[in-house]
């Protein structure tokens, strides 16, 4: 190849291309995961917006507190979204993040429904997402998909 030829865009320099196509399709169980961490990723960056503009414009007790709480918050939800887009692309490594995320929601859903009025609504909202995305990751046709098997020896 001469200096004035380039290599296809989709190739390495040692040739192998970028991102190797899936042998099977996507299983609709991790698919339905992807969807509910997308989910909770878009939710909580959702909040730490609203945190951020309300420590911004609003009148918190402190301007300082406030918008490191919300960019806190914005910064958590990359875990999830990050897990949510390796889950959709089937990487192996997703899943750990995707199960962290659902076991921490776990409690700060039983805060919210005991916090009465309308956070139990959101509370057990939030339990049954994380326990739905729970089952979905731990399933036998997931951990195949993301080539996760039983350890031998």
């Amino acid at each position: 190849m001469s200096s004035k030829q380039s290599a296809p865009k989709n190739a390495r320099k040692g040739g192998t291309p970028r991102t190797p196509e899936p042998a099977a399709p996507r299983p609709a169980r991790l698919t339905a995961a992807a969807a509910l961490a997308a989910l909770e990723g878009v939710a909580i960056l959702a909040g730490g917006i609203y945190l951020l503009v309300m420590g911004v414009t609003g009148t918190p007790d402190s301007a300082r507190q406030a918008v490191t709480g919300g960019l806190t918050v914005i910064a958590l939800a990359a875990l999830p979204l990050l897990a949510a887009r390796g889950l959709w692309l089937l990487r192996r490594w997703s899943r750990g993040p995707a199960l962290a995320t659902q076991i921490m929601a776990l409690p700060v859903a039983w805060t919210l429904a005991s916090a009465g009025g309308a956070l139990i609504a959101a509370g057990v909202a939030l339990g049954l997402v994380a326990v739905a995305a729970l089952a979905l990751l731990v399933n036998p046709t997931a951990t195949q998909a993301l080539g996760i098997g039983p350890r031998e020896g």
